[in-house]
């Protein structure tokens, strides 16, 4: 089954891009998201790696859960937007929240570097390229 695009739409939760057929774990995971249910995400991705750890979506999936849950470990959070980037390095989502991940950490050379890969990937601009470009524009204007 090929891979759904996944990013975020609407909120912030990540969310299928096209109109490839209904994976029932990004379902699963994108009801979990919504109901801030970061654990029981975290849970179903786990699982869904173990069988199939090529799977960029998962990647990403996994480390936005991680990123949003209570205390989360960073370093989990890159090891997976990192993997997801490796399988698909054009993955707009991961590029999108590996950016917003590295403004959590104070680094901005870091968001703005995929900020820049959005930018090339996004020809004509798209929601990645928005949110991220904000994200660094709000956070540099609290600094």
């Amino acid at each position: 089954m090929a891979a759904l695009s996944v990013q975020a739409a609407g909120g912030d939760e990540p969310r299928p891009r096209d109109a490839a057929p209904a994976d029932p774990i990004v379902e699963k995971v994108i009801a979990a998201n919504q109901r801030k249910d970061w654990e029981g995400a975290q849970a179903t991705l786990r699982d869904a790696l173990l069988k199939d750890p090529r799977n960029a979506d998962y990647h990403n999936l996994y480390a936005y859960a991680i990123r949003m849950g209570n205390q989360p470990n960073l370093d989990l959070v890159f090891k997976h937007y990192n993997e997801a980037l490796r399988i698909d390095s054009k993955h707009l989502g991961a590029h999108e929240y590996i950016g917003e991940a590295y403004l959590m950490v104070g680094n901005v050379a870091k968001a703005k570097e995929h900020l820049a890969a959005l930018d090339r990937l996004c020809f004509f601009g798209c929601d990645e390229y928005s949110k991220l470009k904000k994200a660094v524009a709000d956070f540099e204007a609290k600094k």
